[in-house]
């Protein structure tokens, strides 16, 4: 019998909002002391492709999975070097106001945000089920980030402090209950959350109240694209190489031209000789800025 075989791998479909963009820039392979990172806008730089079939997809609106237009700005890649561009899942920073229970489920373990501690422009994600799926990763109080740990949530609903009266007073009196309304509180389960069968009193750590976190969206994984931006490329060498040339016997103007036959580069060819008529060199002198535009290709071949 056959065995069928499923793909597992899916594009990314993300807007510009869900990425963040970092970039460093170095002259040369050879400085590696200078690290400087700058973060571009990857709202005004990464456009998304959209469908534009009639016969399938939604034209125009649904978003090609995978497949997105980086545009590079002028004015930050405007030298010589090396960019190395980290595209990533863009970081949301907060802090956990509680670590708490369900009112009805005390089973149910989780961590509370206040909606005034995020960042406006990541405020939207912040509603009913809007964060599942989302990574969490975890600040020490020095600032670093725990390494190589990190919890999934699974839900994340509005809710509001409810206080009970426990006869057990080493419980909290704070719990939390489910509203169908908007808040400013936000209750996200978190996976893993629950104790082994095996040692019920091993409770997995999910962080604690006044802990900076970074919640991450899992979209796609982080890409690093390097560009180099360089004088010539292999089409301007191409040009050097196999391009029209002309040479002025009479003032040993040398002309190099294009694929349009337009002038692309302009030298002075002359010899240096000694005071006996010897020869000594051979010169070839860039005219820069200064060409002399009567060498046209077409004024001197017609």
């Amino acid at each position: 019998m056959a065995t069928g075989s499923y793909g597992t791998i899916r594009p990314a479909d993300v807007s510009p909002e869900d990425v963040e963009i970092i970039l460093n820039y170095t002259p040369s392979r050879d400085d590696t002391d200078n690290f400087l990172l700058t973060k571009l806008d990857a709202n005004s730089v990464l456009r998304p492709y959209f469908h534009n079939n009639d016969t399938g997809g939604n034209a125009n609106v649904e978003i090609l999975g995978g497949l997105y237009n980086l545009k590079l700005p002028a004015d930050t890649f405007n030298r010589l070097g090396i960019y190395t561009l980290y595209i990533r899942p863009a970081e949301i920073r907060t802090k956990i106001t509680d670590c708490g229970i369900l009112s009805s489920l005390p089973n149910v373990k989780g961590i509370v945000i206040d909606l005034n501690n995020v960042p406006a422009q990541f405020k939207n994600k912040f509603v009913n089920q809007g964060l599942v799926g989302f990574r969490v990763e975890y600040l020490n109080d020095n600032g670093t980030k725990i390494p190589n740990f990190f919890r999934i949530i699974t839900s994340s609903f509005y809710c509001e402090p409810v206080y009970l009266n426990l006869t057990n007073t080493s419980q909290k009196s704070i719990r939390y209950r489910y509203v169908e309304g908007t808040t400013n509180l936000l209750f996200c389960t978190l996976s893993p959350s629950a104790s082994p069968t095996n040692k019920p009193s091993a409770t997995p750590f999910i962080g604690q109240p006044n802990q900076k976190i970074i919640i991450t969206n899992t979209f796609f994984n982080p890409i690093t694209s390097e560009i180099e931006i360089v004088e010539n490329d292999i089409s301007t060498l191409a040009i050097a190489l196999y391009g029209n040339q002309t040479k002025s016997i009479d003032d040993g103007v040398y002309t190099i031209y294009d694929s349009q036959n337009n002038i692309y580069k302009q030298y002075n060819l002359y010899e240096i000789r000694d005071q006996f008529n010897e020869l000594l060199y051979e010169v070839r002198q860039d005219r820069g800025t200064n060409i002399d535009f009567s060498k046209a290709f077409n004024n001197i071949v017609g």
